[in-house]
Parts: structure tokens; sequence; C-alpha cells
């Protein structure tokens, strides 16, 4: 087993660059409920309330979010042998959970007002307030969002997403605030809470679905999975066989375990300098990986009574 070529997930400089992340994300949490907060007390809206009570949300999950990206950062141990990355998922979790929370919170207090509509107060003032922290989250978000993506971190991009679906609420409560201006009717501003509320919910089913996966080792996104498959065709022309080519990720790391058979007739050395060279190539596609080998001799029938339903597409 190596960790192979590459900037592996999980280093010391990783794990700093995600919870600088993480630290924008709290202080663009802090800034926007400070906003949102101003504006529903200037105009009395239940829309803009619920914005802002998803605000506070989002610190709380952002917070959890860096504390698990800590613990992520956090080397091998003896009780913790393959890393700590996983953890990652239980911040994600928890996120999911408070987007959910947010909506039945958003729902329950839009309905009081659709039973009682009341007037609103300065709009104009506290949509400007509005637009300005919405203008905040997108950004914030845009960015976590690509950093996510490039760190391969799910926490990260359940953030973004989290601050995403913000952005989505705050751009509906302006619309409907709007339209309460426009045409006076009242219920306009509780129903549209509504309807972002049930969006909300859906952000939060997928990325708690997602969260799910991660925890139940699901293998590597088929992209990676291709690049596995496309490496190892090559050995394959000169000789070598796989078979148990088996993947899963941890947070930000990724794992991939396979048999490789040879002639019998090998040297160990032979043996570790191949599999020295196709961890080389793995790494250089999938840096942050860590692989494990099993060498096996192609001659003997023992060597595939192992395979089960992990079958390389160059198995015969």
């Amino acid at each position: 087993m190596r960790t192979p070529v590459g900037t592996p997930a999980g280093t010391p400089g990783t794990a700093r660059k995600t919870r600088s992340y993480m630290l924008l994300s709290i202080a663009a949490a802090v800034v926007t409920i400070c906003l949102k907060f101003t504006a529903y007390l200037l105009t009395g809206s239940v829309g803009l309330f619920s914005d802002a009570a998803e605000s506070v949300v989002n610190l709380v999950a952002a917070s959890a979010a860096f504390w698990a990206l800590t613990l992520a950062a956090r080397p091998p141990d003896e009780e913790h042998a393959f890393g700590h990355n996983k953890v990652e998922y239980f911040a994600s979790g928890l996120e999911s959970a408070l987007i959910l929370i947010a909506a039945v919170w958003i729902g329950v207090t839009a309905w009081g007002r659709l039973l009682e509509p009341q007037p609103l107060e300065n709009v104009g003032i506290g949509l400007f307030i509005t637009l300005v922290a919405t203008a905040i989250n997108g950004v914030v978000a845009l960015i976590i969002l690509r950093a996510g993506r490039r760190l391969r971190s799910i926490t990260l991009r359940a953030d973004a997403h989290h601050l995403l679906t913000d952005v989505w609420t705050s751009v509906g409560v302006v619309v409907g605030i709007a339209m309460v201006q426009l045409t006076g009717w009242l219920v306009l501003d509780p129903l549209v809470a509504l309807l972002v509320a049930a969006n909300i919910v859906w952000t939060g089913v997928r990325l708690l679905r997602d969260t799910a996966q991660g925890l139940l080792d699901r293998a590597l996104p088929p992209e990676d999975q291709a690049k596995i498959t496309k490496i190892l065709a090559s050995y394959e022309r000169e000789g070598i066989r796989f078979h148990a080519v088996r993947t899963r990720a941890a947070g930000q790391r990724r794992f991939v375990s396979m048999h490789v058979l040879v002639p019998g007739q090998w040297t160990v050395q032979e043996g570790h300098d191949l599999s020295e060279d196709i961890e080389k190539n793995l790494g250089e596609a999938l840096p942050g990986s860590t692989f494990f080998m099993h060498l096996e001799p192609s001659e003997d029938p023992a060597s595939f009574a192992d395979q089960g339903l992990d079958r390389h597409p160059g198995d015969k």
C-alpha cells in the first residue's frame, strides 16, 4: 500500500485550503444574517424573516463543517488507520438535516402569515438590503463550489449548495414582495415563502442521499473508474491481468484495491516493479488516492477463486 504521486487530498496544505473556504462561508453567514434581519425588521415581511432564519442555519452548518474539516485533516492513528476523512459525511449529513429544519421553520412561519396577512413597510430599502446579501451569498457559493469540486470535498460542496439554496430563497422572497407591492395581494408573501420551503426540502433530501451513499462506501464515479480501466487495459495488452478491482471514497481520499495476475515464474522484484509502475500511472490520473495491490500467479486456478462480482472488464 502506498500513496502515489500527486497532491493527495487530506494533506496539511489541502486541509488548510478547505478550512479557509469554510471561514469565508462563516464570515458571509454573519454578514448576511445582519443584513437580512435588518431587512425583516424594516419591512415585517415573513418572507424576509424566513430568509434570515435560513442564514442562521448557514452559520451553524458552516461552523460544524469547519470542525469536520479540522478533524478530517488529522493524520491516521492506531484507532483510525485509514484516516479521519469520513467525518466530512457527518458534517454534510448535519447540514442536510439543518436545511430540512430550516424548511419546516419557514413553512410554519409562512402558514401563520397566510392565515393572517399583514401589510409590509419600507419595502424599497428592505429589498435593496436583501439583494446585497443575496449577491454576497451567490459569489461565496460559487467560489466554494468550485473549490469543493477541485479539492473533492463533499463538505465544501454541501455548504456551497446550501448557500445557493439561500440565494434562490432570497430571489423568491424578493419576487414575492415585489408582487405584493404591485398587486396589493398580501397573501403572496407567505405563498412564495412556502414555495421556497418546498425547494429547500428537495435540496436537503438530495444532500442527505449523497451523504448516505458516501457512508455506504459507494464506488468512485464513472469518470474515475474509466481512468482506471484505461490504464489497466494498457497492461493487459502486455499479458498482465486484473480482477477484484474495487473502489471507494472517504471524504477527499480515494481508495482502490485490485488483484494483479502475473506469470508465476516472475521474481518478487519484477512483481514489485510492476506494482510501482501501475501505482505511479494510476496516481497521476487519480491524485490523492491510496492503492492496495495483491500479486497472484496467473497459472494458478486458485487466483481466480476470489473474483466474486467485482470483475474487471478485461477478465475472461
